[in-house]
């Protein structure tokens, strides 16, 4: 039996030769339904729909939040009326709107107030940038950022508390890095922290210490760790937070985002899901111009009764197309360039593999509790052992508790087992991807690379592999670990090269995909992820009117250029929520007797 996971991987033979028919009929009995005027016509288009049936159009009509009809000028012509608002976008393409499916957005768009180290190539360049917003913030108590590359400090890989404390030796500076696993403190925030070379490392996290001396370096590892800190840092207030997601979701809007999937959770430093009651007060005012998915984060050592109860609590709370919960986040590794990932096998020149953060029995459990209350999980397992024991975990539930379609879904999958890829499309297990973190900078090719070895380097971010063997893609950013702006994201998984194009011919070009498939991974492959394939991800009759309208048409383009995509509008629910300044197309007013 052909699983719904596979729609995507239909042969094009057998859905479009029967859909020729189909598109007569269906076209004229929709056109027959909507005959009473649009609210809103796009027209003069090149819209790629995402819909297997009817790839292509001209022009769409809204009525209210809903596409009532794609098809040629002249057919959605007819669906004008005397108010209806006709947009004009001068052959430009429009495509959905986009879903980024891995995103933390409270912590993203509390961090456009903060240092952004993500383009500082060295460590001179990173203390400029420090001191100068040090410099012109002189009443922040504390000095935060994010976005250190760990090849800046090569070959240690790992920073030292005496750069920051050369530049900022009277206030705590605490910086995180790119990928969101490892901190940075100076003297004076372990100090506030209490941190000496007595303090123990807790359970899951580690404060990584002088070999010699045992005093504390100032780089912080994992979650565990950075929550010593994060515990005396003043956390924001609620008007802070009501700003900093006004301001995300502009950013947002901006790069053609419509829905975000926060697989976040509730530790000291809180998240999306501890910010629910404010997503809602946006919600209800009326505020809200992304639609949000928020999940709940697990700790170990294991599940508990509340822990389901407040779950299912949010779930019944927040279950609406613009705010909804429910869900749970387990975290079951780190990350492969400090080591952290939980690997199969040893480290190149090491004895270790990495360690797992839960329990395997414990996790295995937590899952089939989960999985019994309905409860959808998400699952961050980066290294080969890691994305095994989620796989068998998800396969064990649905034994268990017999259940079908339940679309549990693993993070990152940084580097699978050959044996394991095609687990995903048997299992029906959701592959979440960061296109980003594949990309072929230094810090893949060297850190990441040298780390696990020449052989299991080529497993590396498998996604053509996941997907030609039945799994759904579902792309997204780990906003703020990359930039959210999906278009880089997009060349990424169609070239694999940098912006610069090394390494020639693409590093690991077989796990490229389509430029199609690309966009689908963040449309109809996002909706699917989030059971709503049916409502959101395509542009088609009754579905929610979210699209996009490019600057450049990224069929008629060279896949270098794909990164330099700028959105010229952006519409949610039939209703703009972002135009380009410099216009994206003519609207013409409503007008008697066309």
């Amino acid at each position: 039996m052909l699983k719904p996971a596979n729609f995507h991987l239909l042969p094009k033979q057998w859905i479009l030769l029967p859909a020729l028919l189909c598109l007569i009929v269906a076209g004229a009995s929709t056109l027959g339904q909507s005959s009473s005027p649009a609210d809103t016509l796009v027209v003069n288009a090149r819209i790629y729909t995402v819909n297997p049936r009817q790839p292509w159009g001209e022009a769409l009509a809204i009525r209210g939040d809903k596409i009532i009809a794609v098809g040629g000028l002249g057919e959605i012509a007819s669906l004008r009326g005397p108010a209806t608002h006709v947009i004009d976008v001068q052959q430009r393409l429009v495509v959905p709107g986009f879903t980024d499916c891995h995103i933390h957005f409270l912590d993203g768009s509390l961090s456009l107030l903060q240092i952004n180290l993500d383009e500082a190539k060295t460590v001179d360049e990173i203390q400029r940038k420090v001191k100068k917003y040090a410099d012109t913030h002189p009443d922040l108590a504390w000095i935060l950022g994010r976005g250190w590359n760990y090849g800046v400090f090569h070959p240690s890989v790992l920073p030292d508390k005496r750069y920051l404390d050369e530049i900022v030796p009277d206030r705590p500076a605490y910086l995180e890095s790119f990928d969101g696993h490892t901190w940075w403190a100076n003297s004076k925030a372990l100090q506030l922290a209490g941190i000496t070379r007595a303090t123990p490392n807790p359970p899951g996290g580690t404060i990584v210490r002088d070999a010699k001396t045992g005093e504390p370096t100032g780089a912080i590892k994992e979650d565990a760790a950075d929550d010593v800190i994060r515990r005396v840092i003043p956390t924001p207030s609620r008007e802070q937070i009501v700003a900093a997601l006004l301001e995300g979701m502009r950013e947002a809007n901006r790069v053609g985002l419509v829905r975000a999937i926060s697989p976040d959770g509730v530790s000291v430093r809180g998240g999306d899901f501890h910010a629910l009651d404010v997503y809602d007060q946006l919600r209800r005012a009326g505020q809200l111009t992304v639609r949000f998915d928020i999940a709940r984060r697990l700790q170990p050592p294991s599940l508990t009764a509340d822990e389901v109860q407040e779950i299912e609590a949010a779930r019944d709370r927040y279950h609406d197309d613009w705010l909804s919960a429910g869900k749970a986040k387990f975290f079951l590794d780190g990350v492969i360039e400090t080591r952290t990932a939980a690997m199969l096998a040893p480290y190149v020149d090491d004895m270790k593999s990495g360690e797992l953060l839960w329990d395997p029995v414990q996790y295995r459990d937590a899952v089939s509790e989960l999985d019994r209350h309905g409860i959808q999980i998400f699952t961050h397992a980066i290294g080969d052992r890691a994305i095994r024991l989620a796989l068998d975990s998800y396969e064990n539930a649905q034994k268990t508790n017999h259940t079908h379609d339940v679309r549990d879904r693993i993070e990152h999958i940084e580097d699978a087992s050959a044996a394991d890829i095609p687990r995903f499309g048997k299992l029906g297990v959701i592959a979440s991807f960061q296109p980003l973190h594949g990309y072929p900078d230094d810090d893949v090719l060297k850190i990441w690379s040298g780390n696990i070895g020449p052989e299991r380097a080529q497993r590396g971010f498998a996604w053509h592999s996941v997907a030609s063997s039945g799994g759904v893609l579902a792309f997204g950013s780990d906003w703020p670990i990359v930039t959210l702006n999906p278009w880089p994201g997009v060349q990424n998984a169609v070239t694999r090269q940098t912006t610069e194009g090394n390494p020639p011919g693409g590093w690991l070009p077989k796990e490229r995909v389509s430029l199609d498939d690309a966009i689908e991974a963040y449309t109809l492959g996002a909706a699917f992820a989030g059971h709503r394939e049916k409502t959101e991800g395509s542009l088609e009759p009754g579905k929610s009117a979210d699209l996009i309208v490019l600057a450049q048409d990224l069929f008629k383009i060279e896949p270098t250029e794909i990164a330099k995509t700028a959105v010229l509008l952006t519409m949610v629910a039939g209703k703009v929520v972002y135009e380009s300044p410099a216009g994206s197309a003519t609207s013409a007013a409503p007008s008697e007797g066309k």
